[in-house]
């Protein structure tokens, strides 16, 4: 693996969209999964915005991670959206490196706002959780129907809606700025708990356990 760069993207960057937004296709159908339509456009406009973390190729110049913020609610809430590891530079920590510096930049620019994510992948959660991340409920996301549109191409999108945005497989998580010091030991035990991956993965089968009977049901 050669060595790479992260950094805020700009207009430099402006020709990696177009590969940025294949491999970002190619990753949900190896997932199976869904994920909101970009654009090489929209990806160019974020990058002319100082609102997209981009991670390159110190030899060639080829994206190796890319990821961009959105907020909700008028700054209410920050969230760091399409995050993408190219497959030959996955488990070199580039999607954390990507992740921390699309953090540093949303607390930069909107150091009020809370930051959220809503993920079925385990590595995320567990990067998000280093970062100070909780899990939520659905309820403290944003209302804005702009902000669950990213969910329609996902194949969950039915469970999503027939529990009415409460619930479904993929885990909400916030990092709220303005919420106190954790002093507790009770607290610093919670901390833990959720940085273990082993209890992601059991949470995880226990919703795909209860929910997946309901979506099957209703896809007949």
């Amino acid at each position: 693996m050669n060595p790479y760069t992260v950094q805020v993207a700009n207009q430099s960057h402006f020709g990696l969209a177009e590969s940025i937004c294949h491999e970002m296709a190619e990753s949900a159908k190896a997932r199976g999964t869904g994920i909101a339509k970009r654009t090489p456009e929209y990806l160019q406009e974020k990058m002319q915005e100082g609102k997209a973390i981009i991670a390159t190729d110190d030899t060639t110049g080829e994206f190796v991670g890319f990821c961009y913020i959105e907020t909700w609610q008028h700054g209410k809430f920050v969230a760091n959206s399409g995050l993408i590891v190219k497959p030959s530079y996955r488990q070199y920590g580039v999607a954390k490196a990507v992740k921390a510096k699309a953090f540093e930049l949303s607390r930069s620019k909107y150091p009020e706002a809370k930051i959220i994510g809503i993920t079925t992948s385990l590595a995320v959660m567990k990067i998000n959780s280093d970062l100070g991340y909780l899990p939520t409920t659905f309820s403290e996301l944003p209302v804005d129907d702009n902000f669950w549109k990213g969910c329609e191409s996902c194949v969950n999108y039915d469970i999503l809606t027939r529990t009415n945005r409460k619930i479904c497989l993929c885990t909400g998580m916030i990092y709220d700025p303005n919420a106190s010091e954790i002093k507790s030991s009770e607290e610093e035990e919670k901390w833990i708990f959720f940085k273990d991956l082993k209890v992601f993965n059991t949470l995880k089968k226990f919703k795909e356990k209860l929910l997946m009977p309901f979506h099957k049901k209703n896809k007949k």
